[in-house]
C-alpha cells in the first residue's frame, strides 16, 4: 500500500523556513549549473551561425584560424576556376577573397586592451553572407581607408563608432558604419577592404577564400580536387564545420569550469537537503509509526521521504533555471582561445539545458534524501509509537 502523493508534498510546507533555506540552496546551485550551460549554448550558437552552410572556407593545409593561414593569388585564382561555384549573371563567381588580422583595441569604460578581429573583404563579402544587415551609416568604399564595425566591436572600443577614427597598419582609418551580424562572431569584428588592408600590413597572400556552393555535391568535389592537388596544400571546410570548430577550445574549458563549480557546490546543496530530511524524520517518529501500524510497508515509508525530497529537487530546480532564464539578456564577452580575439555572445536557454538542469536538482534531492529515507523505512512500530 502507497502513501498518497499529496503527503509528502504537503510536509514540504510544515517546516518553511528550513525548506525555504534548503531550497534557495539548491535554487543557486542550480542557476550556477544552468548559467555555465547557457554559455557554453551561447558560445556554440554564436559561432555556427557565423558559417553558412551554403558556403566553403578553403585556407592553407595545417591551419587551425584563418589568422594562421595564408593562401596565395595564384592559388585563390585555381579555387576561382573551379565547378561547383555559384556563378554570377556575368559568369563571375562567387567568391570572397579575405585577409584576417588582429589589432588591439583598448575598451570602453574600463581601458583594458584586447584583440579585435580585422577583416579584409572583397565587393562579394556581404553577398555571402545574408545573415550581415548594415544597422547604421554606409559600407566602406573600396579602395578607400573605410571601415564598418560590427554592432559589439562599436559599442566596446574606443574609436569604433561612427565618424570616430583608428589607428592601425601605420594608417587612420573611418569608420563609416555599423553591422549587425545577425548574432555570429562577425558582431566582434571589423571589416575593410581587403586590397587595402593587405598593404596596410604588408601581406602578399589572402587568409582564405570563401566560396558559395552551387550544390551539395559541390562540396566534395571541391575538396577532391584542391586537397588532392600537391601544388596548392589546401585544405577545404564547410563553412559551418569550421566555425563549430573554432568554438572547441573555450567550449570545453566552459565544460570543465562549469561542471566542477556546480560539483562543489553540490556537495554543500546535498549536505542542507540531507540535514533538513533528517530534521523532517526526527520531526515525525509518531507519524511514522502510525503509518506503520496502519499497514504502510518499510517500502512505502521509503518511498514517502524520497518523494519529498525530490519535489525539494524539483522545486529548487525550476526556480533556478527560471532565476538563470533572466541572463538571456545579459552578452558575455571574452577571448576566444582558438583565435585569441575578442568574442562577444549572449547566455542562450535551451530545453535540453532547462531539463538537464532540473534533473540535477532532483538528482541532488535523491541524494540528500535517501540516507534520511532509509532511516525513517527502519524505523521499528513500537519504538516510533512510544516517540
Amino acid at each position: 500500500m502507497a502513501v498518497p502523493v499529496f503527503y509528502s508534498v504537503r510536509n514540504l510546507g510544515a517546516r518553511k523556513l528550513t525548506t525555504l533555506l534548503t531550497a534557495g540552496g539548491m535554487a543557486l546551485v542550480v542557476f550556477v549549473f544552468t548559467a555555465m550551460q547557457m554559455l557554453d549554448a551561447g558560445l556554440k550558437k554564436t559561432l555556427v551561425e557565423t558559417g553558412s552552410p551554403d558556403n566553403a572556407l578553403v585556407i592553407r593545409k595545417g591551419s587551425e584560424t584563418e589568422v594562421q593561414s595564408g593562401v596565395s593569388r595564384e592559388q585563390a585564382s585555381v579555387i576561382e576556376s573551379q565547378s561547383g561555384v555559384v556563378r554570377r549573371a556575368d559568369g563571375s563567381p562567387m567568391v570572397s577573397k579575405e585577409t584576417v588580422v588582429l589589432i588591439n583595441l583598448v575598451k570602453r569604460g574600463s581601458y583594458k586592451p584586447s584583440n579585435v578581429v580585422i577583416r579584409g573583404v572583397g565587393d562579394l563579402g556581404l553577398a555571402i553572407r545574408p545573415q550581415v544587415k548594415l544597422l547604421e551609416g554606409r559600407m566602406f568604399t573600396p579602395g578607400t581607408s573605410e571601415i564598418v564595425a560590427g554592432a559589439s566591436v562599436a559599442r566596446q572600443f574606443i574609436g569604433a563608432g561612427i565618424g570616430e577614427t583608428l589607428r592601425f597598419g601605420q594608417r587612420d582609418w573611418t569608420v563609416v558604419g555599423t553591422f549587425d551580424g545577425g548574432g555570429s562572431a562577425f558582431d566582434s569584428e571589423i571589416w575593410g577592404d581587403v586590397e587595402q588592408l593587405m598593404q596596410a600590413f604588408r601581406r602578399t597572400a589572402f587568409s582564405s577564400v570563401i566560396v558559395k556552393l552551387d550544390d551539395e555535391a559541390s562540396l566534395a568535389k571541391i575538396t577532391e580536387t584542391l586537397e588532392n592537388d600537391p601544388r596548392l596544400t589546401l585544405q577545404v571546410k564547410r563553412e559551418t564545420v569550421f566555425y563549430a570548430e573554432q568554438s572547441k577550445a573555450l567550449s570545453n574549458f566552459l565544460s570543465i569550469f562549469g561542471t566542477a563549480l556546480s560539483v562543489i557546490f553540490s556537495i554543500g546543496a546535498v549536505i542542507g537537503a540531507t540535514i533538513t530530511m533528517y530534521a523532517s524524520v526526527a520531526n515525525r517518529v509518531t507519524e511514522i509509526g502510525t503509518l506503520r501500524a496502519l499497514g504502510f510497508g518499510r517500502g512505502a515509508i521509503l518511498a514517502t521521504f524520497l518523494l519529498e525530497a525530490l519535489a525539494l529537487g524539483l522545486v529548487s530546480g525550476i526556480a533556478g533555471v527560471a532565476l538563470a532564464s533572466f541572463m538571456q539578456s545579459v552578452s558575455f564577452s571574452t577571448t576566444n582561445f582558438q583565435s585569441f580575439s575578442e568574442l562577444a555572445f549572449n547566455f542562450t536557454l535551451t530545453p535540453v539545458i532547462a531539463v538537464k538542469a532540473v534533473l540535477f536538482a532532483c538528482f541532488m534531492g535523491f541524494v540528500g534524501g535517501f540516507l534520511p529515507s532509509v532511516r525513517a523505512a527502519r524505523m521499528k512500530i513500537v519504538d516510533a509509537l512510544r516517540a
